[in-house]
C-alpha cells in the first residue's frame, strides 16, 4: 500500500527520522511537520458513532456528560502516548508484540477480538456516512452503504502511494466537520457558564443508570481498540530504524502531534454534545437520539435554512474520513496477529464485507427506520472490547526486558492501570445494566 503499509517508512517519512536530534523549542510550522500518524487515529474519535451518543447524551442531559467526553479524550491520550512509546521503542506494533508473547490460542482469540472491534467502527462509519446521504440526497440507506464502501476504496488507491495526499485529505476533512459545528455553535449560542460546569463529574453519572449507559457509550464510541493497533503498526518501521537518541526525540515529538490531534478531536466530540444540548434540551426537546431526526428539526428550530445542510455535511465528512483508518487498521492486524500478507485491496475489501453483511442483515430484518440502535450498540461493543487490547498493551510498556530505558515509570504504571481498571469497572456496570 506504499508508504502506509505495515512495511514503509511512514512514520519516518516526516513525524520520525529526519526532524530528530535538534533541541528546538516546538512551533507551528515544526508540528505541522510532524502531523502524520496522529491525524489518521483522531478520525477514529470523531466518526458517526460518537454522533449517536454525543447526540442523545446532549440532548437528554444538556451538558452534564461533558466530562465523560473529557475523561474518554484523556484515556485516548494516555493510550495512544503508550502506543508511541512501545512501537518507537520496540520497533513493533501491538498485535506483532502479543503475537509473540502469547499461546496461539489466546492469539487468535486476541485477533478475533479486534476484529469484531473494527468491523463495529466500520458499521457505525458506513451507517452514518449513508445517512448523510439520505439527508443530503434523499438516497436510500442500502444504496448509501455501497456507495460509502466504494467511494473509500477509491480514495485509497488513489492516494495509496502518496502519504501527503492522504494526510491532506484527512485533515481536511477534519476541517470541515470542526466548521459545521462552530457554524451551529454560533446559530444557538449555548450557555458558556453551563458548559464549563458540565466538565466536572457528578455523581448523578454513577447513581443514573441511564446516563451511566450513554457515558459509557460515550466512552466507547472516543476510545477505540483497532486505533491502538493502527498506531503503534504505522511507527514501529520507524522504531526499527532509529537509534536511542532519535527514539527519545521520535517518541516527544509523537506523543505531540498525538495529544494535539485528539485535543482537536475533544473539541469535535465537545462541541457535538453542547450544540445538542443549546438546540435540543434547552428547548424541552431531551428524546432527539435519531441522526435523522436532528436533522429535520435543525432547520424549524433555529429558523435557519442552512443549519440541516450544514449538519449533513458535516456527518458525511466524519463517515467518509474514519472509514479510511478502519480499512488501514484491517491490514496491520491481520498481518500482525497472523502473520498474514494480503494485497492491501483484497484486505481493505475483507474489512469492508465483514462490516457490509451486519448492516445490510440489519437492514432488511430491521428495516431503514432505527439506525440509532444500530450506532449505539456498535459503540457498546467497542467499549467492552477495549480492556483487549489496553491490557497487553500495558503489560508491554511495564517490560524492561522488552522496553530498554524507556519503560514506564512506577507512578505512570499505577495511573495507567488505574485508568484500565476504571474502564472494567465501567464495563462491568454496563453489562450488569444490560442484565437487569
Amino acid at each position: 500500500m506504499g508508504t502506509i503499509s505495515p512495511g514503509s517508512n511512514v512514520a519516518s517519512a516526516g513525524p520520525l527520522a529526519s526532524r530528530f536530534g535538534r533541541p528546538r523549542f516546538p512551533n507551528w510550522r515544526r508540528l505541522i511537520g510532524t502531523a502524520g500518524p496522529g491525524l489518521l487515529i483522531a478520525v477514529g474519535y470523531i466518526d458517526p458513532g460518537n454522533w449517536a451518543t454525543d447526540l442523545g447524551g446532549g440532548s437528554r442531559y444538556g451538558y452534564a456528560l461533558l466530562s465523560m467526553v473529557l475523561i474518554a479524550n484523556l484515556i485516548a491520550m494516555v493510550a495512544q502516548a503508550l502506543c508511541v512509546r512501545l512501537a518507537i521503542a520496540t520497533g513493533k506494533s501491538l498485535a506483532e508484540l502479543s503475537r509473540e508473547a502469547y499461546s496461539r490460542p489466546v492469539v487468535l482469540l486476541l485477533w478475533l477480538l479486534a476484529e469484531v472491534a473494527m468491523v463495529a467502527t466500520d458499521l457505525a462509519e458506513l451507517v452514518g456516512g449513508a445517512i448523510a446521504l439520505k439527508l443530503l440526497f434523499g438516497m436510500d440507506l442500502v444504496p448509501g452503504v455501497l456507495l460509502m464502501s466504494a467511494g473509500t476504496l477509491v480514495l485509497l488507491l488513489f492516494g495509496s502511494d502518496d502519504w501527503r495526499w492522504l494526510r491532506g485529505l484527512v485533515c481536511g476533512l477534519i476541517l470541515v466537520i470542526a466548521a459545521s459545528f462552530a457554524a451551529l455553535l454560533c446559530l444557538a449560542p449555548p450557555d458558556w457558564s453551563a458548559v464549563a460546569a458540565g466538565f466536572l463529574p457528578t455523581p448523578a453519572l454513577v447513581a443514573d443508570p441511564a446516563m451511566l449507559v450513554l457515558g459509557i457509550g460515550i466512552i466507547g464510541a472516543t476510545v477505540m481498540p483497532h486505533n491502538l493497533y493502527l498506531h503503534s503498526g504505522l511507527l514501529a518501521p520507524a522504531g526499527r530504524a532509529l537509534d536511542r537518541q532519535a527514539k527519545q526525540d521520535a517518541i516527544k515529538a509523537n506523543v505531540r502531534d498525538s495529544n494535539v490531534s485528539l485535543g482537536l478531536a475533544l473539541l469535535i466530540n465537545a462541541a457535538i454534545l453542547i450544540a445538542a444540548g443549546a438546540i435540543f434540551h434547552a428547548r424541552g426537546l431531551t428524546e432527539i437520539t435519531d441522526l435523522g431526526t436532528a436533522y429535520a428539526l435543525l432547520d424549524p428550530v433555529l429558523g435557519s435554512s442552512i443549519a440541516a445542510t450544514i449538519f449533513a455535511i458535516g456527518l458525511l465528512a466524519a463517515g467518509q474520513s474514519s472509514t479510511i483508518t478502519g480499512t488501514l487498521a484491517g491490514q496491520l492486524v491481520m498481518e500482525g496477529f497472523l502473520q498474514i500478507r494480503l494485497s492491501p485491496l483484497l484486505r481493505r475489501l475483507i474489512t469492508r464485507l465483514a462490516a457490509l453483511g451486519p448492516v445490510l442483515l440489519y437492514f432488511a430484518l430491521v428495516g431503514e427506520s432505527d439506525t440509532t440502535r444500530l450506532l449505539v450498540l456498535s459503540q457498546v461493543v467497542l467499549s467492552l472490547q477495549l480492556p483487549f487490547a489496553m491490557i497487553p498493551l500495558l503489560r508491554f510498556v511495564g517490560l524492561r526486558h522488552l522496553m530498554g530505558e524507556f519503560v514506564l515509570g512506577r507512578a505512570a504504571k499505577i495511573g495507567s492501570w488505574g485508568l484500565a481498571l476504571l474502564i472494567l469497572a465501567l464495563n462491568a456496570a454496563l453489562i450488569l445494566q444490560m442484565l437487569a
